[in-house]
């Protein structure tokens, strides 16, 4: 942990301290728990934790999290955010998550708002702004908070702070994201499907996997295993038993990606022009760098 860190730690309680009170999206992951922790720590009972189930959110992952805001006795409250209800997400477009997120922060802030809280807020990073995520866009849209980001705050930084000041036991939790980046942009998205993917990621899981990804292509399964996890994956006992589970969930073909995993794989894929944002006015705007840092009381892009 170094003074730089610590800086920016101070910047956040501050950021958060001016909303007078927050409604943290709230997944479970190291950076909305790292958030969520020292929104607590600044606002008291006026932080509150939005925990949205859905079909494309590992149960494991929304139980873990609704029981460890229990346990911190952290205001909160589960909503209900069914994507494949969205018109057009089934099919899968580029855009699916801003489409996704438009619903769930919509859903975030009106749960805050009925709880007298103003601000909503979000976990993400200074790191995050380098890949596709359409999701920022909705979430700005809809008056989203960046804290994380406007402290200057990356994942090292976040997971460093997480361990050595706050020790929280999903400081080091690998990355993750939410079912439907398991498929192919234009691949239909639906609910057996989803279920084939969570399963077999379930199933990873209790072999004593941490980095792993397993992506549906029809009836091929494209697993990704962490580079470090490529050997222990290999051998006999687990590859033969990974086989055996996946082709019993109904995929034909099992195959291993020797890239290893890697974030966003399936944006791979997209040429430049399928990262625009319907901006509302019949043009688009590209997503790459268009997200200036939103001040937590105006929300008007900072100077």
């Amino acid at each position: 942990m170094t003074d730089s860190q610590l800086a920016k730690l101070d910047r956040l309680r501050e950021i958060l301290r001016q909303t007078g009170g927050c409604a943290i999206a709230y997944s479970g992951g190291v950076d909305s728990s790292f958030l969520l922790t020292v929104a607590r720590e600044v606002l008291g009972d006026r932080c509150l934790a939005v925990i949205a189930t859905s079909s494309t959110y590992p149960r494991r992952e929304c139980d873990a999290a609704i029981d460890w805001v229990r346990r911190k006795g952290i205001p909160h409250v589960v909503i209900e955010s069914e994507e494949l209800d969205i018109p057009g997400f089934r099919d899968n477009p580029p855009l699916r998550c801003y489409y996704c997120k438009r619903e769930l922060f919509t859903k975030v802030r009106d749960a805050a708002l009925a709880r007298g809280i103003e601000h909503i807020a979000d976990g993400t990073n200074a790191d995050d702004l380098c890949d596709h995520r359409p999701g920022l866009r909705a979430a700005q849209e809809l008056g989203a908070l960046r804290p994380l980001e406007e402290a200057g705050l990356t994942k090292a930084d976040i997971r460093s702070l997480a361990s050595e000041v706050y020790h929280l036991p999903m400081a080091h939790k690998p990355a993750s994201a939410c079912l439907a980046s398991r498929f192919p942009y234009g691949s239909t998205i639906t609910a057996a499907k989803l279920r084939q993917v969570e399963e077999m990621e379930d199933f990873l899981a209790r072999l004593g996997f941490r980095v792993f990804r397993a992506r549906h292509h029809g009836t091929i399964l494209r697993l990704e295993i962490g580079l470090a996890e490529m050997e222990f994956f290999l051998s006999a006992e687990f590859r033969e038993a990974c086989v055996r589970f996946a082709k019993g969930l109904g995929f034909t073909y099992v195959t291993l990606d020797l890239e290893g995993y890697r974030t966003g794989s399936m944006n791979e894929t997209l040429a430049p022009s399928e990262s625009a944002i319907p901006t509302g006015d019949g043009s688009q705007a590209c997503e790459e760098g268009s997200y200036p840092a939103l001040s937590p009381l105006t929300r008007e892009p900072s100077p």
